[in-house]
């Protein structure tokens, strides 16, 4: 890997806040997902994505989500499975015009019901729109 792709790895990982060594699990996995992205956070986190079926405690979920997928909240509460204290989710949904947008209504409509809230997006995707979902705090 050349200094350049080192670099553009870190960044994309760093934008979602993961680093060398966070574990993150992948949900929502298909045949039209960012496959340069999903390398690029491989890279920054120096291992491979975790799947559905893997049990350990994760850092971050990233949930690849398409509008007929089924249930959002569903969806977002079985992300949560895995996550640890502190961590993230991210939800990824193809942009406005692409197959399969969410509406960010949608998201803000599920986020809550699933025990969770929006606080930011990120670019690092040329298709797909994130959004950062993080636990609600407990009062």
């Amino acid at each position: 890997m050349s200094e350049a792709e080192a670099a553009t790895a870190v960044n994309v990982a760093g934008k979602l806040g993961f680093k060398d060594g966070d574990l993150v699990q992948e949900l929502g996995y298909d045949d039209d997902v960012d496959f340069d992205f999903r390398e690029s956070l491989e890279d920054g986190i120096g291992t491979e994505l975790l799947t559905e079926d893997d049990q350990d405690v994760v850092d971050g979920v990233i949930l690849w989500w398409r509008n007929g997928d089924g249930d959002l909240v569903d969806a977002l509460v079985d992300a949560l499975t895995s996550l640890g204290a502190g961590g993230v989710v991210w939800l990824f949904t193809p942009k406005s015009g692409r197959p399969g947008y969410v509406a960010p209504a949608d998201i803000q409509e599920a986020a809550p019901t699933a025990g969770l809230h929006s606080t930011s997006s990120a670019g690092v995707s040329k298709e797909w729109a994130a959004t950062r979902l993080v636990s609600r705090r407990k009062q």
